[in-house]
């Protein structure tokens, strides 16, 4: 794996983490009732994330360990690891409480009632950030992964994280702003949270580069397919639902995935 490959996959990773950063300056402008672009935004993410982990990055691990081993065995080990990714994220959510699990179903509205200057919802903000954190370090990992399998794969996911990551940058910065009534502490640390992505990003590159392989690149693919599908399912397509266009929401979903099948029949 080559060095020029290495960086442009960091960097990639970097864009998508740094969006948690629009998020926390639309929650500034925004008006909590203008729902409809989130909502198609977040289907198109989510239609994005399950065609490219069906169509691309599953059957792309079990043509590489195909290469490799005979026969069940690359679909067993490529299907092993695609649940493993799923229990991986699901332990996460399960290990965050409920109230502070960016994951769990909260209206921007209800985001947006607080009371200025509350130290308990400055404590709520700081935990939801450090909630979404936790949850942007696999997601780091998995983009940068996709990047190493080519720029055709990466590019719509790094879209697709980056358009997920804004709410979560609203998530953060709304409880802040308007517990300490300060837009810096807010950007702040929206923006903290967003790092999460390319440090999970650059421990994949430190740790995995020294040891890799055709198998441990076959079966990333298939764990971060599993992240993918469950962050798809238990956040964006509940999202998008959440904020009351499901029509929008289900043409973002389509379209998502046709976006995602024309990219990869033209690359």
């Amino acid at each position: 794996m080559d060095i020029t490959t290495i960086m442009a996959a960091l960097g990639l990773t970097l864009v998508a983490g740094m969006s948690t950063g629009i998020g926390s300056l639309l929650a500034f402008f925004a008006k909590a009732d203008n729902t409809k672009f989130l909502s198609g935004a977040l289907g198109l993410s989510g239609g994005v994330m399950v065609y490219v982990s069906f169509m691309d990055l599953l059957p792309d691990s079990i043509e590489s360990l195909t290469v490799i081993f005979g026969g069940k065995l690359p679909q067993i080990y490529a299907l092993l690891s695609f649940f493993v990714g799923i229990a991986v994220i699901a332990l996460i959510d399960f290990l965050i409480p409920e109230d502070e699990n960016p994951h769990e179903m909260h209206s921007y509205a209800e985001l947006n009632d607080h009371t200025p200057h509350n130290h308990h919802v400055k404590r709520a903000g700081i935990m939801v950030a450090l909630a979404i954190g936790i949850h942007n370090f696999p997601e780091g990992l998995a983009t940068f992964v996709s990047a190493l399998d080519g720029i055709e794969v990466a590019l719509p996911i790094v879209v697709a994280i980056a358009l997920h990551n804004i709410p979560e940058g609203m998530a953060v910065s709304v409880p802040i702003y308007y517990s300490t009534g300060s837009k810096t502490k807010a950007l702040r640390y929206s923006f903290l949270t967003g790092l999460a992505e390319p440090l999970g990003a650059a421990v994949g590159a430190l740790f995995l580069m020294p040891f890799w392989n055709p198998v441990i690149g076959a079966l990333l693919l298939a764990f971060v397919a599993g992240i993918m599908v469950y962050i798809s399912f238990d956040e964006l397509l509940p999202s998008a639902e959440q904020y009351g266009h499901h029509h929008l929401a289900i043409i973002g979903v389509v379209a998502g995935m046709a976006i995602m099948a024309g990219g990869l029949l033209l690359f």
